[in-house]
């Protein structure tokens, strides 16, 4: 889920070769500004922005200080930092008190709703969505000082999980509204005064949604032509917003504009809440996509749209940094619901392969099916891990926990849809057909299909796969651009070249010799872990091996490394990888407090985990440096010129031909309001 979609890359991540920019504030301060806010800012419209451009607006929006610890960043410069995250971060008693109640309540009423109708209809029904506001589903994230429940991340991701198992275009819907939508940024960089007038309607009554993505825009906000322009003690806004989601149903509205440079404001890219039913709004289309079907996603213009100067969030040029900002913790949703959905998937997995049985026994007990089962098992496991890990951390607040939340979103989207891939392979031709078909003949409504569609989407909302690797990647290396950046950067001068020659030459002879030993090698390290301190131990010696993969490519290919995304990103799953491995060992760990048969079955799941995702860490460093992607890449060259256009000979396309991209020109629109009130 973007920023303002659902469907669409991440809206700020810069190559990872980009220069960093100056430091700073501290993430999360209400009154931080962008770094360079006043300088790079989107190409004016109808003019394309060039590359360099690009990367000015998002490295512009990056958070550039590194005030707090963070787990992952230190794994990804080969320190292996435990302290950090062990013994495992738990809730408080009260914490645990009220969200547990509160879940106790939510599966009650979850328990009454209609999944299968949500996914016939293609429409979540108003007394759900009603039943959801009573609830107060709508208001977990927000403080109860405004009205809401002011549950802990850790409780609000368990509610989320709990709800997307029922169906996720629900789970969509309440994190749409509350970790992307009005309550994040308006809580974070809003005033007082905002806070007061906007989150208690957000906790009870209103629904948000969050606009950012344009036909033309996705990953580089530097094409956003969505304009804003000062009048009066009101801006008004015109342009297109396109995978809105909730924005069938939002009353409220997050939005991202282009304000131009004026006298008494410096412009850039910034963030509005916009009442929905304002005077030349139109939601020009409900959209329909693979799966998710219930979700509220649409198309919406603004014509001349007036917002008062007091509704607008921060400063003018503050709205990358905000989005940004507000995805730290916001990407957390995401995992909830791939863990929920991996839990169910075992569930399915071991009772279908109990029941059913060929050639003399069951199908669980064949090697074939019984590998997909006990990866789906480790992988559910240390999801669950990962997500509770990561969130614990961000309720504590004393981590910062950008790359965690990154990879978390990355790891949990990509093992996710492994995970009901292969759910569908073990159910066979029942997984291909639907829910309904399966009723329809006298078996259990299992809805494997629809899963493995509602899958599907988590490898590209809040930051496709793609864009997820460049932005963690960017921050792996940060250490390294901010001692050398000079030296690689074409731009910068000899005499800043031969300062960062020397700033890099001190930095690498304290920090090279750390890499070459460490408690991995030694063999009682972590030994308080058991069985599982040979999985710590190889994770230690790994975090000092990435270390030094990442050194190499960069000595290699220096400004070029920007090029190589496949190789960052093997960097980048590599480190994904360690992590997950970590998290599935301290949740071990701390499982015997729950009591000895809880204690050894976590045991066995990590351990399991662990060995799996030994394997596939081994592969992708042997997949650094033997790989085909030199000739992939002037093969997809030629393909792109058109030189085996042959190769399409004897197909029909039965595609239309109508233009790949929209227009969104603005003025008024000539659609009818598709825009309905719950």
């Amino acid at each position: 889920m973007t920023t303002d979609d659902r469907v669409h890359p991440d809206p700020a991540a810069p190559p990872a070769g980009a220069r960093p920019a100056s430091a700073g504030p501290p993430e999360g301060s209400a009154t931080a500004a962008a770094p360079a806010a006043a300088g790079p800012v989107p190409a004016e419209a109808g003019s394309a922005p060039t590359e360099r451009e690009s990367r000015q607006v998002a490295e512009a929006a990056r958070q550039t200080e590194w005030t707090k610890p963070s787990f992952a960043k230190e794994l990804f410069l080969g320190r292996f930092p435990l302290d950090l995250i062990h013994p495992e971060p738990r809730p408080s008693d009260e914490a645990r008190k009220v969200g547990e109640e509160y879940l106790a309540q939510l599966r009650e009423f979850l328990s009454g709703v209609d999944a299968a109708a949500i996914e016939r209809d293609a429409c979540i029904p108003d007394d759900v969505i009603n039943g959801l506001k009573e609830l107060g589903a709508f208001g977990m994230k927000i403080s109860t000082a405004y009205g809401g429940l002011g549950l802990t991340q850790v409780y609000y991701n368990k509610a989320l999980m709990l709800v997307g198992s029922v169906n996720p275009a629900l789970g969509a819907m309440l994190s749409a509204h509350q970790s992307i939508g009005v309550p994040q940024p308006v809580a974070l960089f809003g005033n007082e005064e905002q806070k007061q007038q906007f989150l208690p309607r957000c906790a009870r009554t209103d629904i948000s949604a969050f606009l950012l993505t344009e036909p033309d825009v996705g990953s580089d906000p530097a094409r956003l032509a969505c304009a804003a322009v000062p009048d009066g003690d009101d801006y008004v806004l015109d342009g297109v917003k396109l995978w809105t989601t909730n924005g069938v149903v939002a009353d409220l509205l997050v939005v991202m504009a282009r304000v131009p440079k004026h006298e008494g404001g410096r412009g850039g890219i910034t963030a509005f809440v916009v009442e929905a039913d304002s005077p030349g709004i139109t939601v020009e289309n409900r959209n329909a996509f693979l799966g998710l079907r219930g979700l509220e996603n649409g198309v919406t213009r603004f014509h001349q749209v007036r917002v008062p100067k007091a509704n607008r969030i921060g400063r003018e040029g503050e709205g990358l940094k905000i989005a940004l900002t507000t995805l730290n913790t916001g990407r957390l949703s995401l995992p909830a619901i791939c863990a929920g959905t991996a839990k169910w998937s075992l569930k399915i997995a071991r009772e279908w392969s109990n029941a059913r049985e060929q050639w003399g026994r069951p199908v669980g007990k064949h090697d074939a099916v019984a590998g997909k089962i006990a990866f789906i098992a480790a992988t559910a496991f240390a999801l669950e891990a990962v997500l509770d890990l990561t969130s614990q951390l961000a309720d504590e607040k004393r981590n910062d926990i950008r790359i965690e939340a990154a990879l978390a979103k990355l790891y949990a989207s990509e093992m996710g849809w492994l995970v009901a891939d292969e759910l569908v392979q073990i159910r066979g031709g029942r997984a291909y057909e639907t829910a309904a078909s399966l009723a329809a003949r006298g078996e259990r409504a299992v809805p494997v299909e629809q899963s493995l569609r509602d899958q599907r989407i988590n490898r590209i909302f809040e930051g496709s796969t793609e864009i997820m690797h460049l932005l963690i990647a960017r921050e792996a290396v940060d250490a390294h651009l901010s001692v050398a950046g000079d030296i690689i950067d074409p731009d910068a001068t000899l005499g800043a070249k031969g300062k960062a020659a020397a700033q890099a030459g001190k930095f690498y002879a304290g920090w090279l010799p750390t890499l070459a030993v460490g408690p991995g090698q030694l063999p009682n390290s972590f030994a308080e872990f058991g069985p599982l301190a040979r999985h710590l131990r190889y994770v230690e010696r790994s975090s000092r091996k990435l270390a030094r993969q990442t050194f190499y490519g960069m000595s290699r290919w220096q400004g070029r490394l920007e090029h190589r995304q496949r190789f960052l990103a093997r960097i980048v799953d590599i480190g994904a990888e360690l992590f997950a491995m970590s998290a599935a060992c301290v949740r071990a760990a701390s499982a015997k407090a729950e009591g000895p048969q809880r204690g050894a079955t976590a045991m066995e799941l990590a351990d399991a985990f662990c060995r799996q995702a030994t394997v596939r860490a081994d592969a992708l460093f042997e997949a650094l440096w033997t790989n085909s992607d030199d000739t992939d890449r002037k093969l997809a060259d030629r393909v792109l010129d058109g030189r085996y256009r042959w190769l399409e000979e004897g197909i029909l396309d039965p595609s239309d031909d109508g233009p790949w991209i929209m227009p969104a020109d603005p003025g008024p629109s000539t659609k009818e309001n598709v825009h309905r009130t719950i």
